[in-house]
This record gives C-alpha cells, structure tokens and sequence, in this order.
C-alpha cells in the first residue's frame, strides 16, 4: 500500500521517460540555455546532467509576498481547484467528491514522511519549489498570469504533491540545502523532481543549493528525467 501512490503519480513521468529513452541517443541532450528555452519543446536529459544545465545566481528575495501567485484556481472549470484536483488524483483509495467538490472518505500516502492518511482534512498540497523559492530563482521577474500558471501547474505531476500538513510545514520555504523528506528512501526522487521542476520552468539555483544537490545526487542514480518546458 505504501508504494501504490508513489507509482501512480510517477507513471505520467515515467511514460513519458520510456518514450523519450526509444528516441533519443545514449548520450543526454543539454537543457536549452535561457536564450534558446522553447515553452513547449520536450527536453530528454538525465538528473546528473539537468543539474550541471541550472543557471546558477544567488537568490533574490527582495519584494516577494504570498499573494504575488494566485493559487488553487479551478482553470478546467471541473467544480474543483487545483488543490482538490491533486488530491483526488494522488489518492491510494478514491475519496467521495460531493458539492463544492467536498471529500469524504479515501486514503493518501505522504511520500515525504511514509504516513498514510485517511482524511483529506489532513493533507496540504506542497509546491515542490516553494512559492517564495520559485520568487528567489527568478519567479520575481515573470508577470501574474505566468505566476498563476506556475501555482497550479498540474500539466506535470512533479509540481505539486499532496502530503501531511505536518511535513509541508516543516519544510515551508526551505530548499533542499535547507530541508530534505524525513523519509530518507525518498530523498533521490525528492531531489530529481527538484530538478525536473527547476528545469521545467527555467528557475535558477543558488551556489549552496547547487553544492546540495550534486551531495544527495552523489547517492542517487542518474535516472532519465524528460520535462516539457512551461516558459
């Protein structure tokens, strides 16, 4: 039971994955550059070499408030925001949806902390780049409406993830230099979405966050990662 969610919201990535690896040499394609980024264009790499690809700048702070993104819109217009949507899609054990898209009942697996949690109520939706982390790396300078689209992007299911309250807010704003899943098997995939996410909407890494990831990455293996680019 503990592994059945971690699959489900990995097989998206993971299709996409085998996909790729059938059309692509051995060697991985360099992310593109900023100058040359294609909103849009499918990138086939790896984790080691999606790393050495990050920008690299130190972060910039200065000016960020939470209202900056708009967050939980109901851009399908199913009657649910994009906070229900993950959960409803990440649930081990469908929840009944009601009015107002109310849950009753399912069951959720944290990846971040193994806990299983059988009320919704208990839950959040962490961005996997914190709102103010993605301000930092240079979310500061995209307009509202590409700020928006970054809070609720569910076109990739590395962005989002549904967790314990308890464990979204141990890690509040911090990076991975600062905070990693208590849950230590799940700290490889933490960090490769890390990365999946910083490349898929072009976001810069700081000299110590960088100096981390090549740490953990150290202990990981160099597993394809394919991201489509959202900007």
């Amino acid at each position: 039971m503990i592994t059945t969610n971690w699959w489900r919201r990995s097989a998206t990535a993971l299709t996409a994955t085998a996909l790729a690896l059938l059309a692509v040499p051995a060697q991985a394609a360099p992310v593109q550059t900023a100058a040359h980024r294609v909103p849009g264009e499918t990138v086939a790499t790896t984790f080691f070499a999606a790393i050495d690809a990050l920008d690299v700048a130190d972060e910039r702070r200065e000016g960020y408030v939470r209202t900056a993104y708009r967050h939980w819109t109901d851009a399908d217009r199913n009657g649910c925001n994009a906070r229900k949507d993950v959960i409803i899609s990440e649930a081990v054990k469908a929840p009944a949806v009601g009015p107002g898209c109310t849950l009753t009942g399912g069951e959720w697996f944290s990846p971040y902390d193994d806990v299983v949690v059988t009320d919704a109520s208990g839950l959040d939706v962490d961005h996997v780049i914190p709102l103010a982390e993605n301000w930092d790396s240079g979310g500061y300078s995209w307009t509202a409406k590409e700020r928006e689209q970054y809070a609720n992007d569910l076109a990739d299911p590395r962005t989002l993830i549904a967790v314990t309250a308890r464990s979204n807010r141990s890690k509040a704003d911090k990076d991975v230099a600062e905070w990693l899943p208590p849950a230590t098997e799940y700290r490889c995939r933490y960090t490769e979405d890390w990365v999946a996410v910083k490349t898929r909407w072009g976001l810069s890494v700081d000299p110590a966050e960088l100096a981390a990831l090549h740490r953990i990455a150290a202990g990981c293996e160099d597993v394809p990662i394919t991201v489509v680019l959202a900007r």
